[in-house]
C-alpha cells in the first residue's frame, strides 16, 4: 500500500487522462517534459550504458495491414499508482504519496538503492548513472523552480509539482479557490492535439473527473493492481465498409 497522508474532502486529487485517438506521436509532451524538468541529455557514451532519462516516452505499435493498418501512439510517464510498488520497497522513504495523490520523490534523501526503480512495472522511474553535462548554451534554459538532479539518485515525472505549487500559492494570496484551469503540466499545455486532459479528480465537473469513471477508459498492466491515476481512452478503430474495401481510385489524365 501507498503511504497517503490524511487529506480534507477539499483537498483536490489530481489525474490524466490521455486520449489515444487525439495522439499523433509528434512527442511534443517529451520534449516539453524535459525543459521543463531539467532532464539531462545523455551522450552517446551514457546512452550505450543505458544511462538515458525519459520522463515521457511514446510507445508506438503497429497492427494490421493495407488499409487495415493501424499506428498507435501511447504517451507513457508515472502512471501515478494509488498503490504504487515503488514506494514500500524505498528503505529511507524517499518516494511516498502526498495529499494531492502524487508520487513525489524527495530527492535530498535518496541514496540510490534503485529499489523502486526494479519495483516499478511501467518503466516509469530512472537513476542518475552519471554527473550529466549541459552542454552550451542549453545551461542558460534550466528552470530555476526544479531541482537539478545528481549522480547517485533516482528521479521521475511529478504531474509538474512545481506549477501545482505555484498556482495555490497565487490562489491563496488572491484569497480564492483553486482553479483546475490554472494547473497544466508541461506535457498536457504543449499538446497540439490536446491529447493530455490533467485535472482534479474530486471534481466531478472538471475536464477530467467527469469522465474519470467512463467505460471507454483503461489502464496499463490492470492485472498488477496497481490503480493508476492515468487513464487512456482506447483508440476506437472505424467499422469496416464499403468505402474501406474499395479499390483505390485512379486519377484520370485528360488528354
Amino acid at each position: 500500500m501507498s503511504q497517503t497522508d490524511s487529506k480534507p474532502a477539499a483537498t483536490p486529487r489530481w489525474g490524466m487522462i490521455i486520449d489515444l485517438n487525439a495522439c499523433t506521436g509528434c512527442s511534443a509532451c517529451a520534449v516539453a517534459c524535459r525543459a521543463e524538468n531539467n532532464i539531462a541529455i545523455a551522450g552517446a557514451k551514457e546512452a550505450a550504458y543505458n544511462g538515458t532519462l525519459q520522463w515521457m516516452r511514446i510507445e508506438r505499435t503497429w497492427t494490421g495491414s493495407g488499409r487495415n493498418f493501424r499506428v498507435e501512439n501511447r504517451p507513457v510517464n508515472c502512471q501515478q499508482c494509488d498503490a504504487a510498488p515503488c514506494e514500500p520497497v524505498c528503505p529511507v522513504l524517499a518516494t511516498y504519496t502526498n495529499a494531492e495523490g502524487i508520487s513525489v520523490q524527495v530527492y535530498n534523501r535518496c541514496v540510490g538503492t534503485r529499489y523502486c526503480g526494479l519495483n516499478c512495472p511501467y518503466q516509469g522511474r530512472f537513476f542518475n548513472w552519471f554527473d550529466y553535462a549541459w552542454p552550451s548554451p542549453m545551461e542558460v534554459q534550466l528552470n530555476p523552480d526544479v531541482s537539478r538532479r545528481t549522480r547517485g539518485i533516482m528521479e521521475k515525472c511529478s504531474f509538474c509539482i512545481q506549477r501545482i505549487l505555484a498556482a495555490e500559492r497565487q490562489a491563496e494570496l488572491e484569497k480564492r479557490a483553486l482553479r483546475e484551469r490554472d494547473i497544466q503540466p508541461a506535457c498536457a499545455q504543449s499538446c497540439p492535439a490536446e491529447a493530455l486532459r490533467f485535472g482534479d479528480l474530486n471534481n466531478p465537473g472538471g475536464a477530467v473527473g467527469a469522465a474519470w469513471d467512463s467505460s471507454g477508459l483503461e489502464v496499463l498492466l490492470p492485472e498488477v493492481g496497481t490503480r493508476p491515476k492515468v487513464r487512456y481512452a482506447r483508440r476506437v478503430t472505424p467499422p469496416d465498409s464499403r468505402l474501406a474495401a474499395a479499390p483505390t481510385p485512379t486519377a484520370e489524365v485528360e488528354a
